[in-house]
């Protein structure tokens, strides 16, 4: 194989599986379940076999691809139409902690033992059993925790604190890199002039100064200044 022939092969396969990539949705990489995991292998070694693979066409190997990621499409859909086929492909969660009790069967059933299912608890910063009342095994391999009354965190709900009412749904970036956001800014309840007086208020004359400005939830504008940076000599 010659190195012409290695570029284009790397180049055709980068963008062939690029799309596909686009194609098939986020789902692969945020919510990767056992099928998901086979795929996307099955999708990369493809990928790799087309680009060194002197003995397949670059031709089969783009068929091979877009026939996989149709293949994987498919199922996809099967997964969102038949909920008994989506247990199938997909498996069901299942339930490792009930009522506070770790259930030695459920473990066994999932391949998961109780140092994997304490890491998981910490990574949730849960380091102890006693607080957990339920604990569910998702099908993309995390784990959901409810935890007992006594361990919730408290809230304002909990303390009567008042809240003070929501201006916009979410906070909102406006300026980015000294750059206005526009479409976020007309998204929301305010517009460029309100933006202008609030930056004035702060000794700001230009947004090309602004680093970052979000829209709070309460109307309020968070800014981060430009910071230079001099280089000592």
């Amino acid at each position: 194989m010659t190195l012409t022939e290695l570029i284009i092969r790397s180049l055709i396969g980068f963008l062939v599986l690029f799309t596909l990539t686009r194609i098939m949705g986020r789902k692969e990489i945020s919510q990767m379940t056992f099928f998901n995991f086979v795929s996307a292998i099955a999708i990369g070694s493809i990928a790799a076999s087309l680009v060194v693979n002197k003995n397949l066409s670059i031709l089969n190997g783009v068929m091979a691809l877009v026939g996989w990621a149709i293949f994987t499409l498919i199922m996809g859909v099967i997964d969102l139409k038949s909920k008994t086929l989506r247990k199938v492909v997909t498996g069901n969660p299942v339930i490792v902690i009930k009522e506070g009790k770790v259930l030695t069967h459920a473990l066994r059933s999932t391949r998961l033992d109780l140092d994997s299912l304490t890491a998981m608890l910490r990574q949730q910063h849960i380091f102890s059993l006693t607080d957990v009342d339920y604990a569910i095994f998702e099908t993309n391999g995390k784990l959901s925790v409810m935890l007992k009354e006594n361990a919730n965190p408290l809230t304002k709900k909990d303390m009567n604190i008042p809240t003070a009412p929501a201006t916009i749904p979410i906070p909102t970036a406006v300026i980015s890199d000294g750059k206005l956001l526009t479409e976020n800014l007309e998204g929301s309840t305010f517009d460029q002039s309100w933006l202008e007086k609030e930056l004035k208020q702060h000794n700001i004359n230009s947004i090309s100064d602004v680093l970052y400005a979000q829209i709070q939830k309460d109307g309020t504008l968070y800014i981060q200044k430009k910071t230079l940076y001099r280089s000592i000599t």
